[in-house]
């Protein structure tokens, strides 16, 4: 971890809460429960971000075997650990503030299931490609919780995990450009974090209450997404007793058409139609499928 020497940043254009959502529980995979924010039915997409989820699992439930095609899957893991494999062979296991990047591409088939006794938290995003990447092959990006770069001041802590935050730049790369930010501010800090002005950006709070936007702003708590206005940066405070956790996330709007069919995500109906018989007929970039099963469901 880095410390940094604190730097007064102006912003000309502060970012405000234009919207607040409570993540909502709902069923996914097999017998687990997300707390869902991006992706519902109050807000089924913000430009391109597709679903973010608080997930909390434990054996037996998790997500076994699915397809995905045409965005990025980030698992950012909060707690416990989940073991991932996929039909190209890729097998791992996240634990607590490990990050895995998959880009599905062209397709993907895997599994990820609760390790331990414990339960298993984290966050999961799904980030839109363009059209000129959607079929681009598969590939990872894994970063175990020690090299994710860090930077901290007296009272503030940032993890790095896309864009760069206080001097520090992540390593990880970004198809679609995007800023993954995981801040804790202790009681009485202020943070004043630059956002690329032509970007949407929201703020998902894991833990404690903060003041967004403008000082005079009521404190939110957890579970809460909060989608952010025009504007060249942020303002958090914490005024409460305990820490303030949350992640803050931009991205560079795609501005292009969606068609989303589950866990296949691209720019038309037609599109839909084809990636659907490419996986009913384990064709296109969907081969393996044929032929692979977790180990999870060769076991049951």
């Amino acid at each position: 971890m880095s410390e940094t020497q604190e730097i007064p940043i102006f912003l000309q254009k502060p970012r405000r809460v234009v919207r607040k959502f409570m993540a909502r529980p709902q069923h996914e995979g097999n017998g687990a429960i997300v707390k869902r924010s991006i992706g519902r039915y109050e807000l089924k997409y913000f430009d391109p971000f597709l679903v973010l989820d608080e997930f909390s699992v434990a054996t037996p439930a998790g997500f076994p075997d699915h397809p995905h095609r045409g965005f990025e899957t980030v698992t950012y893991m909060l707690e416990g650990a989940i073991k991932h494999e996929d039909f190209e062979g890729h097998v791992g296991i996240l634990r607590t503030g490990d990050l895995q990047w998959m880009t599905a591409g062209r397709g993907i088939v895997h599994s990820e299931m609760p390790l331990g006794s414990g339960i298993s938290k984290g966050l999961q995003l799904w980030i839109n490609l363009s059209s000129n990447n959607k079929m681009i092959e598969p590939k990872y990006q894994e970063m175990k919780r020690e090299e994710i770069m860090t930077a901290s001041t007296t009272d503030i802590n940032v993890r790095v995990i896309a864009g760069e935050a206080m001097g520090v730049l992540s390593p990880v790369y970004t198809r679609t450009p995007t800023m993954y930010l995981d801040f804790t501010l202790m009681p009485s800090a202020h943070l004043r974090q630059p956002i690329n002005p032509t970007w949407n950006s929201f703020a998902y709070i894991l833990q404690g209450e903060g003041i967004f936007g403008t000082e005079k702003s009521d404190p939110i708590g957890p579970h809460n997404l909060l989608l952010l206005g025009h504007g060249d940066g942020i303002d958090v405070w914490n005024k409460a007793i305990r820490p303030l956790r949350f992640v803050l996330v931009g991205g560079e709007p795609l501005g292009e058409p969606v068609a989303q069919f589950g866990p296949f995500v691209m720019n038309n109906d037609e599109e839909i139609d084809q990636t659907i018989n490419d996986f009913n007929l384990c064709i296109n970039g969907f081969e393996k499928a044929k032929h692979w099963k977790s180990t999870e469901l060769m076991g049951s």
